[in-house]
C-alpha cells in the first residue's frame, strides 16, 4: 500500500483498518486510534464457567487489515490466550491481514542464552 503523499492522514481515506483492543491499555488505545482517525472495532470477550474464552466480533472484519492491541500484563498466560483466541476469531472471519500489537511482553526475559553449569 501506497501512502500517496497524504502525510499521517492516510489512514482516514483507507477504510480497511479495523483496531480491536480489550481493556488495558485503554487511554493509549484512545489515544492510537485519534491520531490514525479510526474508531475502535467493536468485540466482545467473555469467560464460561469452566475458564474457556469466548470471543466475538460485533462487526465485519472481511478483507480488513486487522491490528489486535494486547499486552501480556498479569495475568500473561490469561492475556496471551485471549490474544491466541482473538487472532483465530479474526482469521475464521477471513482477515485480510492479521498484525497483534503487543506493547508489554511479559515472556521477554525468558528469551535469553541459556547458562552452562558445569
Amino acid at each position: 500500500m501506497q501512502r500517496l503523499g497524504l502525510g499521517r492522514n492516510w489512514f482516514r481515506v483507507y477504510s480497511g483498518i479495523v483496531l480491536f483492543v480489550h481493556w488495558c491499555f485503554t487511554l493509549m488505545i484512545q489515544e492510537i486510534s485519534c491520531y490514525l482517525g479510526l474508531d475502535l472495532g467493536k468485540i466482545k470477550i467473555k469467560r464460561f464457567a469452566d475458564g474457556e474464552i469466548y470471543v466475538q466480533l460485533q462487526e465485519s472484519v472481511r478483507g480488513c487489515d486487522v491490528f489486535l492491541v494486547q499486552p501480556t500484563c498479569p495475568p500473561a498466560n490469561e492475556n496471551l490466550m485471549e490474544l491466541l483466541v482473538m487472532i483465530d476469531a479474526c482469521r475464521r472471519a477471513s482477515a485480510k491481514t492479521i498484525t497483534a500489537v503487543i506493547p508489554y511482553f511479559g515472556y521477554a526475559r525468558a528469551d535469553r542464552k541459556a547458562s552452562l553449569f558445569l
